[in-house]
């Protein structure tokens, strides 16, 4: 099968679906020159023409990085590495069908957008088109020098750059430029929250789905960028304090060098057990020749508003703490650490804004309210541990971000907990100290909720149709997908129940799992508790 985009022609494959639905398979698909050489931390350059036919049958390379889910871990990648995958269940379909493009996670230092876990099998059943995307990762995507030559922001304007592709280009698969929905995962889904109120963004998609990440977290909180490249320079040998000489230290080095690098500013950051994401978002500084991406205080920007018009689905999983396990944390160390020091309870972004004093006695509250008075014990109160770390990772801030939204925006927007337990709930099993819970019952992590949604082939086997985890599935992909076409998760009674917008008044939610049960208020408690903690000790983030 061939297909004509601006660039030049394409040819894919036609693919049989073990769920029913064949469809036609388009990958490695370059929708921008290599960024390699004077491109290295660059904004990325249109993809120029090719001639005869390109072979999109295969994957192109995935983004350079440091793979930790391999055992043991490795570099893997290239530099070259900004392609895109399209697959289509038809090429000229009567009416042009609903576009999802996915933004994949990975702490923005790892992951690509192929089928070995992104497959479309699932998804395509209901007739969308899906699309997946690689950008720049850790240093080579997110490195900031506040200059013209590193203003920072390189993986979110790859992701736009990606957009802009889709938009000229979909219609040739059968895609409607005009219904096109992002979605993604943790640093994916922090992204699609960035998109949301980006200059560069705006225009490009009409809906959005998050998945366990928003820009409020503390995760992606910009911090130090320039420090902190200044201070990588100096550990890979470059002590010269002209930009120039340093950017071109950089843009010189062996790709190697420049992935897996450690470089906390702060004491806390050093100390801190918990994903440690050293190169993220920034704002920008302006240029006169560039477009940026983000400008000025993120948060003032979101309390803007959001892109007019712009309908989100926003969520978190059950057990989000369980990514403590998943990053390697040493779970003896975790409790070590939980019974010597009172800052080990200070959410991380209170840490780096108030005193040594103010975060012991803030760590004495969190502490108390989540263990009593007793001490940190795995066989007494491991499950309030985590339900501490999940609070201090995603779910505060994913609560925070409906209710700031839902106070300046018109737009409707939905607010979620994924609760589906069965044989695919697996990303907590990764680590040791899983055995923890899985002894107890079956988590929910953080990224379970990616196997309801795409088949993950490479670490998981197919799935019976017949099955009760098939039904969940089927469930699951329907909501995503009734909203992609219609702005509306549930527009009809196919299945079952009315997920209503969230609104300040109502705070109405769904619960997922393998019923949809809707509610009101979700962890209405520990949230009034959190918030009364921003109040204090961090205003700025309050809703």
């Amino acid at each position: 099968m061939k297909v004509r985009v601006n660039e030049g022609v394409l040819e894919g494959s036609a693919v049989e679906n073990a769920y029913g639905k064949p469809y036609f398979s388009f990958k490695g698909i370059p929708y921008a020159e290599p960024p390699i050489g004077d491109l290295r931390f660059k904004a990325p350059k249109p993809k120029q023409p090719w001639t005869g036919v390109r072979q999109a049958k295969e994957h192109g390379p995935i983004c350079f990085q440091y793979n930790v889910f391999s055992r043991p871990p490795v570099n893997t990648g290239e530099e070259d590495c900004l392609y895109l995958n399209v697959y289509t269940p038809y090429i000229q379909p009567q009416k042009y069908l609903p576009v999802l493009v996915f933004i994949h996670g990975g702490a923005f230092m790892s992951g690509s957008g192929n089928q070995d876990f992104y497959g479309p099998e699932f998804l395509i059943r209901h007739d969308v088109i899906l699309v997946t995307i690689n950008y720049r990762l850790e240093v080579l995507g997110f490195l900031c020098l506040d200059t013209e030559d590193i203003p920072g922001n390189a993986g979110l304007k790859d992701q736009v750059a990606a957009l802009r592709w889709v938009q000229n280009n979909i219609r040739n698969f059968g895609g409607d430029p005009d219904n096109v929905t992002i979605f993604g995962e943790s640093a994916g889904s922090a992204s699609v929250s960035l998109h949301l109120v980006s200059p560069m963004s705006k225009g490009l998609f009409k809906r959005a789905i998050m998945q366990s990440g928003t820009m409020v977290s503390s995760l992606v909180e910009p911090y130090g960028a320039r420090d902190r490249a200044l201070l990588l320079a100096k550990e890979l040998g470059c002590n010269s304090k002209n930009d120039k000489e340093i950017y071109d230290f950089f843009k010189n080095q062996p790709v190697e060098r420049l992935v897996n690098v450690q470089v906390p500013i702060t004491y806390t950051e050093l100390a801190k057990l918990s994903p440690k994401v050293y190169f993220s978002i920034v704002s920008e500084k302006k240029f006169s020749d560039q477009e940026w991406f983000l400008e000025g205080n993120l948060l003032d920007l979101f309390r803007n508003g959001i892109h007019e018009g712009v309908e989100v689905i926003n969520g978190y999983t059950e057990d989000e703490g369980v990514l403590l396990f998943m990053m390697g944390c040493d779970i003896d160390d975790v409790f070590n650490h939980a019974n010597k020091f009172a800052e080990f309870f200070v959410p991380y972004d209170i840490a780096n804004h108030i005193s040594i004093d103010q975060q012991i006695e803030l760590g004495k509250k969190v502490k108390k309210y989540y263990l009593k008075d007793a001490s940190a014990r795995k066989e007494d109160n491991l499950d309030n541990l985590l339900k501490f770390f999940g609070m201090n990772l995603f779910v505060y801030s994913s609560t925070a971000w409906q209710k700031i939204c839902a106070k300046r925006n018109k737009n409707n927007i939905y607010l979620y907990e994924f609760t589906c337990k069965s044989e695919r709930n697996v990303f907590a099993r990764f680590e040791k100290g899983s055995e923890l819970i899985y002894d107890r019952r079956i988590p929910v992590a953080h990224a379970d909720d990616l196997l309801y949604l795409f088949p993950g082939s490479s670490i998981l086997p197919p799935v019976d149709m017949n099955s009760k985890t098939f039904q969940m599935i089927d469930q699951v992909t329907k909501l995503w997908t009734n909203f992609a076409r219609y702005g509306n998760p549930t527009p009809d009674n196919s299945l079952g129940v009315k997920w209503q917008p969230y609104t300040l008044e109502n705070q109405s939610y769904l619960d997922i799992g393998e019923k949809l049960v809707p509610g009101v208020s979700p962890n209405e408690e520990e949230i009034n508790f959190w918030e009364d903690i921003y109040r204090e000790y961090y205003p700025q983030k309050l809703p």
